[in-house]
């Protein structure tokens, strides 16, 4: 884990992701860009045509794409352990760990579930275990904020749109130009998590304590490298059917 310099600001980047209830989260995301243009020059990169796009629309349209992005006829979810689990039991026992990792920080959690992605990117500054802080950017967001960021392709979007129409009989207006602006919010994170953590993901192996069962010995692996997580998270994915 990089060590050189301050965490990055969770509880600021976290701001991204909340619903746009009023005309302060455009205020929210001038503060992220400001923060990462002085800390972290790629993530702020990224974010530019977020930032842009946040400037120069109105309220409603950006309420609307959020709406578009993560809820109604989504592109994708805030809640990291369907993107890793769907429905499957699994999640439903890392929901449980995770709240009990928010207790013990004093992270509230308010009307969202442990897993949403606000709640973990907040909960990341108030641990005091900063091995399983690690343990949770490397072994959950990382690899749902990379699936996440892969369901903004062209080709995925165009068959949930078909999906939507089958289902639904009609899919929602858009705008072309701003279809995808989220993923710029999610690549300036995954950025971020990566220059702080990334030497973790990309080569140390770690002790991973299974958020998912910790008293089964089966989904306990003592030495198991983020590379190889993240390829079994794979093979346990939901699939989308279209």
């Amino acid at each position: 884990m990089n060590t050189s310099y301050k965490l990055t600001d969770y509880d600021l980047m976290a701001n991204l992701f909340l619903y746009p209830h009023d005309e302060e989260y455009k205020e929210k995301v001038r503060e992220v860009y400001a923060y990462l243009c002085q800390h972290h020059p790629k993530a702020a990169e990224a974010l530019k045509p977020f930032a842009g796009f946040s400037e120069t629309s109105s309220f409603i349209e950006v309420q609307e794409l959020f709406l578009r992005s993560f809820d109604i006829q989504a592109i994708t979810t805030l809640d990291i352990g369907f993107i890793l689990f769907g429905e499957d039991y699994k999640r439903g026992k890392l929901l449980v760990n995770l709240n009990e990792e928010h207790k013990n920080a004093g992270n509230d959690c308010a009307s969202e579930l442990a897993d949403h992605l606000p709640n973990l990117l907040r909960l990341l500054p108030r641990m005091k275990d900063g091995s399983m802080r690690a343990e949770i950017a490397v072994l959950l967001l990382i690899p749902a904020v990379e699936k996440m960021i892969s369901e903004f392709s062209p080709q995925k979007i165009e068959k949930k749109d078909e999906v939507y129409k089958k289902h639904q009989k009609i899919v929602l207006d858009y705008s072309q130009n701003y279809r995808t602006i989220y993923q710029s919010c999610l690549t300036a994170l995954l950025l971020t998590l990566k220059e702080d953590f990334g030497d973790i993901a990309d080569a140390v192996e770690v002790e991973v304590r299974s958020f998912v069962d910790p008293n089964n010995p089966a989904a306990y692996q003592e030495s198991a490298s983020a590379k190889d997580y993240r390829q079994n998270i794979e093979n346990e994915m939901i699939i989308e059917k279209g």
